[in-house]
């Protein structure tokens, strides 16, 4: 980023010295500044990113330990239900809490499976919102480097055209916002 700035700082002393260059100097510094909020925007994207999908590995993590429980208790349930003994009304009474403690489980599992594919869905989101914003990045980068070409070149073709490109970033990143 220094280099953009210290590339801007020279163009803003060749417009002293040519007053037509200035609303180009101008554009450039525009486009400077859009490009630096424009990379902090998607630099803060795909670190909500990163966040949820670590929240989703979570509560990932959390489903396959109830899912562990519930089969250990499935086990024991399953084993109580052959196993000999001389109080069966103890073994019936320790099966069924196995049981509901299995069902229990298993009722809870629904809840944070929905859960982790919520916060699956807001990773993609997330992505999608990043992705938007580094292509905006990449158009107004673009946009900065072709409106300087104007500077060298003398044509306001460039000026023009890299304008145009700098428009496209703004716009790109605008709907950086509407990503749902």
């Amino acid at each position: 980023m220094s280099e953009e700035l210290n590339e801007l700082k020279e163009h803003a002393e060749h417009a002293k010295e040519d007053p037509t260059l200035a609303p180009i100097s101008v554009t450039m510094a525009i486009l400077a500044v859009l490009v630096a909020v424009v990379t902090l925007m998607g630099h803060r994207a795909h670190t909500e990113e990163v966040v949820q999908q670590a929240k989703a590995s979570d509560q990932w993590a959390y489903y396959q330990a109830k899912n562990i429980r519930r089969h250990e208790d499935e086990i024991f349930s399953d084993l109580a239900s052959v196993q000999t003994t001389t109080d069966a009304a103890a073994l019936a009474k320790l099966r069924e809490k196995y049981s509901s403690e299995a069902s229990r489980y298993k009722d809870d599992q629904k809840e944070i499976e929905d859960k982790a594919r919520e916060l699956e869905a807001e990773v993609a989101t997330e992505r999608n919102r990043a992705d938007r914003f580094d292509l905006a990045e990449v158009f107004l980068e673009v946009g900065l480097v072709i409106t300087s070409i104007t500077l060298l070149s003398g044509r306001r073709f460039f000026w023009l055209f890299g304008m145009l490109m700098g428009v496209i970033g703004i716009i790109l990143a605008g709907t950086g916002f509407f990503v749902h």
